[in-house]
């Protein structure tokens, strides 16, 4: 029998064990939730044993234990990374981005870039003013919540971290930290500039 085979019958034992049925945990089941989680084998057998093989549960359990493991990274010095730039359409929008990350093996990742053009992209299309909330000056809030209605909408508004994503609602945020769970490094947004055609230059960057 090979490895993996055998690794795969002892989860169904192991869960026949503690619950009185089996639950087939196919290796396509592994192999999709994988693809959208970017966490190992044994990572994604043991959430899908957990769930009864249910992949959106197991995705969230991932989601989870990728955010623990980032905030145990948060202090490790992020000196490596990309400068990313994004032009939107025509060229009347643009973005550049600084993410940072320990090591420059990281930087050349697919995953890393994919999280880099991401963020460049958030910036042309949601015109956030900081990169994270201890940026905001106390003193801006008066005239952030006047225009957006009370603090917590304006954070969400003009805090690149805060925002929803936009390609499916989470926080820029949550994206950053799977991310971090997902390649095992710090990853921080240093700063960011944008351009559109017409107005004036908003930069931010972080401590």
């Amino acid at each position: 029998m090979e490895k993996g085979t055998h690794e795969l019958s002892l989860s169904i034992s192991i869960w026949f064990k503690q619950k009185g049925f089996i639950v087939v945990i196919t290796t396509d089941l592994i192999r999709q939730l994988r693809e959208q989680t970017g966490a190992g084998i044994m990572d994604s057998k043991r959430a899908l044993v957990q769930t009864d093989g249910d992949l959106k549960k197991a995705t969230e359990i991932l989601r989870q234990q990728g955010l623990a493991r980032a905030g145990k990274k948060s202090d490790r010095s992020a000196n490596e990374g990309l400068i990313e730039p994004y032009i939107h359409g025509v060229g009347r929008i643009g973005a550049i981005v600084e993410i940072n990350c320990e090591t420059d093996f990281v930087a050349r990742t697919p995953d890393f870039k994919s999280l880099a053009h991401d963020i460049a992209m958030q910036v042309a299309a949601s015109s956030p003013r900081y990169v994270q909330i201890s940026d905001v000056p106390e003193e801006a809030y008066s005239e952030l919540e006047s225009e957006f209605g009370d603090r917590e909408a304006a954070i969400k508004a003009v805090v690149l971290l805060e925002q929803a994503f936009i390609k499916d609602g989470r926080t820029v945020s949550e994206l950053v930290n799977e991310s971090i769970g997902k390649l095992g490094e710090n990853i921080v947004v240093r700063r960011f500039s944008r351009f559109e055609l017409g107005e004036s230059l908003t930069t931010s960057e972080a401590e």
